[in-house]
């Protein structure tokens, strides 16, 4: 009776676990470039009371042994990191990629991170930024200002700056964006901001250009969106709280068996 309670317990701790990676899934439905989590759970160890295929008798041998399951654990919360949806913004420094790769982000400590989030900006230098100031890598660097008309930035990431010098427009290649790839993405280690840093377990980024060798096009332009399913989200938080009520129901139900067994006379 007692394994019942603490088999229950833990789904019912399972499922809170679960209903916390959905909310924040929910959460970030308008978050540009965000990846949905998905909690994968596994069964605990099993109380073995006899082992399948042993001999009954001289001849003859068990189909099936018995084993009673004590329960569930979390065995990990992983990243899905499929396409978003491409959302159309008009804005010449906003940027999506149309396939596999990341961008490369400077922190401020000195290390990089990796992004999918395009919303980029000018700062004061005229250095290609995220929201939070932190530059795209290799750095882009605008100078003359003054003198500035449009950024045109192509598919295969070559960055052109059209420019009004004497009431003449002329066109400038200013630079390439790189793209960054993993061997496995799920393995990036979230960071906040937009941001991943890459792991052991994701590898080390393959520097590549846009459009070519299998990484994504960038649209300019476009912002990607959140890849999160909220039609999706909310039937997982339907399933999630109607586990976490019958596991409820398994602890409410091994109770009053043991207030019965409690209650016995002599």
């Amino acid at each position: 009776m007692i394994r019942a309670l603490w088999t229950s317990a833990s789904g019912m701790e399972a499922q809170q676990i679960n209903l916390d990676v959905i909310s924040n899934n929910i959460a970030n439905v308008n978050t540009t470039g965000f990846k949905r989590s998905r909690a994968n759970f596994e069964d605990l160890i099993y109380q073995t009371i006899r082992d399948p295929g042993v001999m009954s008798s001289n001849q003859n041998r068990v189909p099936s042994g018995i084993q009673i399951g004590l329960g569930v654990k979390l065995s990990d919360v992983s990243k899905i990191h499929s396409q978003g949806s491409l959302i159309k913004t008009d804005r010449n420094l906003d940027l999506a990629i149309q396939g596999d790769g990341y961008f490369r982000i400077e922190l401020p400590n000195g290390g990089e991170a990796y992004t999918r989030a395009g919303n980029f900006h000018i700062d004061n230098e005229g250095f290609l930024v995220t929201s939070e100031g932190y530059r795209l890598s290799p750095n882009i660097q605008i100078s003359s200002p003054e003198t500035l008309v449009s950024i045109s930035i192509s598919p295969n990431g070559k960055v052109f700056l059209v420019r009004n010098e004497g009431g003449q427009q002329t066109t400038e290649e200013l630079a390439d964006i790189k793209l960054y790839k993993f061997i496995n993405p799920a393995g990036l280690k979230s960071i906040g901001q937009n941001l991943y840093l890459f792991t052991d377990a994701s590898g080390e980024p393959v520097e590549g250009d846009p459009n070519t060798d299998g990484f994504g096009k960038i649209a300019q332009g476009f912002l990607e969106a959140s890849n999160v399913n909220i039609v999706e989200e909310m039937v997982n938080l339907i399933v999630a709280q109607r586990a976490y009520e019958i596991n409820s129901k398994g602890i409410i139900t091994a109770d009053e068996m043991l207030r019965t067994v409690g209650t016995l006379k002599s």
